[in-house]
């Protein structure tokens, strides 16, 4: 790798450490290539990625980021899963490496915040962003369709509902 593809690659890498929500590095030595392919399969499904990157390279595309406290867990044979959803890839990493023990989880950065393990396993608990946009509708859902169901009910059953509101405002 001669010094402009080195130069590239530490720019690709510094994008990467700047626009994503959340970045997981872990140990994978030992995982084969198939398992790597699986890991990288599930993470695209999940919208982030996976990249193996020379430890010194991403210590440079470091420097100056958000997330630069993560520079210390990079030694070994390491790998980072990013993604922009601050929940997807920390999400993924952490079912795979339920399932194969190969792959060890050091920690990560979620914006200037830097994660151990726990703090890994911790985000990859929270719902993620299509979950939480699906609760917000079918809360804002929830009332339109109580409505619409009373309207299709009996007349006894819409009066009661008017005075119990009229009852409300009152109060």
């Amino acid at each position: 790798m001669d010094r402009a593809q080195k130069e590239k690659l530490v720019e690709e890498l510094g994008q990467i450490f700047e626009s994503s929500g959340v970045v997981v590095v872990s140990h994978y030595a030992g995982l084969t290539v198939a398992e790597m392919q699986d890991l990288r399969a599930q993470m695209r499904e999940a919208g982030g990625s996976v990249r193996v990157a020379k430890n010194k390279l991403a210590k440079i595309a470091l420097e100056g980021k958000p997330n630069a406290s993560i520079s210390d867990l990079l030694n070994g044979m390491t790998v980072l899963a990013y993604s922009e959803d601050p929940v997807a890839a920390a999400k993924v990493v952490q079912e795979y490496a339920k399932g194969n023990e190969k792959l060890v989880i050091l920690g990560g950065a979620m914006g200037e915040t830097a994660l151990d393990p726990a703090g890994v396993k911790a985000v990859a608990a929270m719902p993620s962003r299509e979950e939480l946009i699906a609760s917000i509708v079918g809360c804002i859902g929830a009332p339109a369709s109580n409505i619409a169901g009373a309207i299709g009910a009996p007349a006894s059953n819409i009066a009661s509902i008017l005075s119990t509101v009229e009852d409300k405002a009152a109060a």
